[in-house]
């Protein structure tokens, strides 16, 4: 890798992570904590890639970009940010930024992503002038996430929101499937047009194709849970599809149902399913970024109390049963069950016991072998990352000895933390669970000070 970078970051270790590994590589780097000291290196003519920080201490990131792009056309951009929310990803793409990544970021990953800047500048394009108009209820958005799944979505809608594609937006129930077409919608050049959710009945009868392009104009079209729709009703979309006019709407479907294996089986339209999958969105469910429900309990909570239900907070109990909860309903079942606590607390603290009551009269979800075999290698590839991130952060320097104890201890008492949590504290069901005597599970509680509780389980 050659060339000079400049890195913007207040957090000092990030800066020199970064400078270390960038310099291995054999780069030359201006590190700052400064934007004011970033756009006069800038100006200056300094640099062929910047990766900046969204919030310094002087401005914001963001906002600097096209004032960047004015200055210096070509100079590539890549944007680091601690706000995992939709919004950061959508605004690096409309402020036209090289690339976009959450922290904590991979550091093998942004490298692979500098050094393709280095190799390939983007495509010059005109700078635009001020902010992007983005609607203002985007911030109430509950597309929550830090997770790699949802990033990567996140990347995805920003890279389609303005082509001219079909999206096909599949999921579980309560995933968010409207919310990400919605949000496709919003954040596009034609935010100020129609958005208009088809039902089947909606296209009935000889006039229906035609008075729903008469509703959306140049807007957008979204077909709400396709793979629901009949037979005779597909083959109105595909017609409706073939003779769209010259302003046509953005055209987007949802569907839980898995559209490829239906019409395999001969139960919807080849010729439909392929119109509709230009783009294919696949919004990840709760099960697969457990890491992302603390977050959208926040999210919720903070709703609640603007909507003037009182301000509450989970125990650190309440929110582990909350995290370890299946949620077969996912986002909107979560989002439904925070608003019932908030509701029914009396305190301000809501406890594991009143989350315990309330899911008690939900369903529960019991995961699949496949789902399982599918977590234990994401935890493989988890360990990996975590442990490469920690040795780049020593730089070229290695971690202190004794590595090998302090790592199993770190994966060691969590897995016997949430085995006792799981078995109600019961020593003897924890043991057989992890299948070590019972002796030795009591030697290790002791060891790792971990604290054991009895009590009911709801499970």
């Amino acid at each position: 890798m050659d060339g000079t970078v400049l890195v913007a970051d207040d957090d000092r270790t990030i800066r020199t992570v970064l400078t270390q590994a960038l310099t291995r590589a054999g780069c030359k780097v201006h590190a700052t904590a400064s934007l004011n000291t970033l756009m006069r290196w800038v100006e200056e003519g300094k640099g062929d890639l910047v990766i900046s920080d969204v919030m310094m201490p002087d401005g914001n990131g963001l906002e600097a970009l096209p004032r960047i792009g004015q200055e210096r056309p070509g100079l590539p951009v890549i944007v680091i940010s601690a706000q995992n929310t939709i919004m950061t990803a959508i605004q690096a793409a409309e402020a036209e930024a090289y690339d976009y990544l959450p922290k904590p970021f991979d550091l093998p990953d942004l490298m692979k992503r500098a050094a393709k800047a280095l190799e390939q500048k983007r495509r010059s394009q005109p700078a635009r002038t001020g902010e992007p108009s983005l609607p203002e209820a985007a911030s109430d958005l509950p597309l929550v996430g830090r997770t790699a799944a949802m990033q990567a979505l996140y990347r995805l809608v920003a890279r389609v929101m303005n082509a001219d594609l079909t999206v096909l937006i599949t999921g579980e129930s309560g995933t968010g499937k409207s919310l990400i077409a919605r949000a496709i919608h919003d954040f596009s050049d034609r935010r100020t047009m129609p958005f208009v959710v088809a039902q089947a009945a909606e296209l009935q009868g000889a006039d229906g194709p035609s008075h729903l392009l008469s509703k959306v104009k140049g807007g957008s079209l979204v077909f709400d849970e396709v793979g629901d729709f009949d037979e005779e009703t597909q083959a109105r979309i595909v017609r409706m599809l073939d003779a769209l006019p010259e302003q046509a709407p953005r055209i987007m479907a949802t569907s839980q149902i898995d559209l490829k294996a239906k019409m395999e089986a001969g139960h919807f339209r080849q010729d439909l399913y392929y119109r509709l999958g230009g783009v294919a969105l696949t919004v990840p469910s709760l099960r697969e970024r457990v890491e992302d429900i603390p977050l959208l309990a926040e999210h919720f909570l903070g709703r609640a109390e603007r909507d003037g239900l009182g301000l509450r907070r989970f125990s650190n109990d309440a929110m582990a049963l909350v995290r370890a909860f299946s949620w077969p309903g996912n986002v909107r079942q979560l989002e439904n069950t925070i608003r019932r606590l908030v509701v029914t607390s009396p305190e301000e603290e809501i406890t594991r016991a009143e989350v315990e009551a309330v899911l008690g009269n939900q369903p529960m979800m019991e995961p699949s072998r496949g789902a399982l075999g599918a977590d234990a290698e994401k935890l493989s590839a988890s360990v990996a990352r975590h442990l490469k991130r920690y040795f780049d952060l020593h730089g070229g320097n290695l971690p202190p000895e004794g590595l090998y104890d302090r790592i199993l201890r770190e994966i060691e008492a969590p897995l016997i933390e949430i085995s006792l949590d799981a078995t109600g504290g019961n020593q003897a069901r924890c043991a057989d669970l992890l299948g070590i005597n019972r002796n030795t599970l009591r030697k290790k509680i002791t060891d790792l000070d971990i604290q054991v509780t009895r009590r009911r389980r709801l499970m």
